[in-house]
């Protein structure tokens, strides 16, 4: 059959040759074969991390990626930046009665490259179907379980004052790419999703310096919002420099046009980490050596002032509060 129909949610035939030929073929491993209720780990740490996160993204396919390599990135990410070698996922979908088979197949390929990339194995899913309308296309939710690094500590509220604050590269790519996108923007330039999955970088700063305090990756609400969670967790103020931020022209541009904060749009691949001083310069070199670090990027410190706040110095020498976004900013986004 060219698209899903009801038929492939109901159990029968059609499910069993869904999972055979579009899920089985991509995600086949030792454990997910042996079509077990529940997946059989065998996992050689003390300590375990374990998050879920679902993937509603419009549209579905944009310049960097699509929903299938953001859902296996997501959760990769969230695992990674908490001081965990990602191991396992799990993955269900939520699929649109009509729903192109040839759409599906792709996105499912995207999920096994992007997990074998990242060295984790797919070891259980589930399928749903429901009635068109219902759904917008397919939604995704993946849960994924990593072990913990004995001689890390990385945690939101372990942020201290003289710490300096690194990004990997550029941000808000991700979301000015979906929002432009989205709704047929035609803005000159090199407009590409961020989306990729961080654990490789997390894994060589730590090997240069175990010590990092945080490291959180900013998605939804961007910069901005991550740097907030973490001043109230730690109780610090933080100050960053406006000139010292890495926006792509593109971005920077758009965002303009569009009335945006790029400290505000969605990353899918992009980190904050937060360093003693000291070994500032050793994380940030290492940073830079990695693919996903090219553009690593210092771009403000932690602060002993009182109260939890985070400010900027501006360009023009001015100095703004960073608050936390309300409202709705950018639905969809991931």
């Amino acid at each position: 059959m060219s698209a899903i129909t009801l038929s492939h949610g109901s159990g029968g035939t059609q499910t069993n040759q869904l999972i055979n030929d579009v899920f089985f073929k991509y995600f086949s491993n030792d454990i997910l074969n042996q079509m077990n209720d529940a997946a059989h780990l065998a996992i050689d740490f003390k300590k375990l991390a374990f998050t879920t996160d679902s993937f509603v993204v419009n549209p579905l396919f944009f310049k960097g990626g699509n929903i299938g390599k953001l859902a296996v990135c997501g959760t990769v990410n969230d695992l990674a930046v908490s001081g965990a070698k990602p191991l396992y996922l799990t993955c269900a979908f939520i699929i649109e009665e009509g729903f192109s088979m040839a759409d599906l197949e792709i996105i499912v390929k995207t999920m096994a490259e992007e997990a074998e990339n990242s060295g984790v194995k797919i070891v259980a899913g589930d399928t749903k179907v429901v009635e068109k309308g219902n759904v917008d296309g397919v939604y995704i939710n993946t849960s994924g379980i990593g072990g913990i690094y004995e001689d890390v500590n990385i945690n939101c509220a372990n942020a201290k004052p003289g710490d300096v604050i690194i990004v990997n590269g550029t941000i808000g790519d991700h979301g000015m790419t979906i929002i432009c996108e989205r709704n047929n923007f035609g803005f000159e330039g090199d407009l590409s999703s961020d989306c990729a999955s961080l654990n490789t970088l997390v894994d060589r700063m730590l090997e240069v310096y175990n010590g990092i305090h945080v490291i959180r990756d900013a998605t939804r609400g961007g910069v901005a919002s991550v740097l907030n969670e973490i001043s109230d967790s730690s109780n610090v103020s933080i100050v960053l420099e406006e000139n010292l931020l890495p926006i792509k022209e593109e971005v920077k541009g758009a965002a303009e046009m569009l009335g945006f904060d790029p400290l505000y749009i969605a990353n899918e691949g992009k980190l904050c980490a937060f360093v003693p001083e000291a070994q500032a310069q050793q994380v940030l070199l290492a940073m830079r050596t990695h693919p996903l670090g090219r553009n690593a990027a210092i771009i403000g410190r932690v602060t002993n002032e009182i109260g939890k706040k985070v400010y900027m110095n501006t360009i023009v020498g001015g100095k703004r509060l960073v608050d936390r976004p309300s409202g709705i900013l950018l639905p969809r986004i991931c």
